[in-house]
């Protein structure tokens, strides 16, 4: 019966939650904006690795290499994106 019951679901549910309650507490708390966001930011990559890994069962297959590789470079693209955006419009790179 213990095969059956999903542990390693429910655990990530609840650490998802505690998350949540985390990510909640930044705008209850009225903390400063650097604080929020950082806490904010640290929060949602770490809820997107538990979605990717315990939901998404991202590294359950043989694959599992090239998964992470696709991911890996989604960020990569994402954060250059990102900080090229920010160079061009902001910082004012002529």
């Amino acid at each position: 019966m213990k095969e059956l019951f999903p542990m390693k679901q429910i655990m990530g549910f609840v650490f998802s939650l505690m998350l949540t309650v985390v990510a909640l507490a930044v705008y209850f708390l009225n903390m400063s904006f650097a604080t929020g966001m950082t806490i904010l930011v640290v929060t949602a990559f770490i809820q997107a690795a538990v979605q990717l890994v315990v939901f998404m069962h991202a590294g359950e297959t043989k694959d599992k290499g090239a998964i992470y590789t696709n991911v890996y470079y989604g960020v990569a693209i994402a954060l250059v994106t990102i900080f090229g955006t920010l160079l061009t419009m902001i910082w004012g790179y002529n």
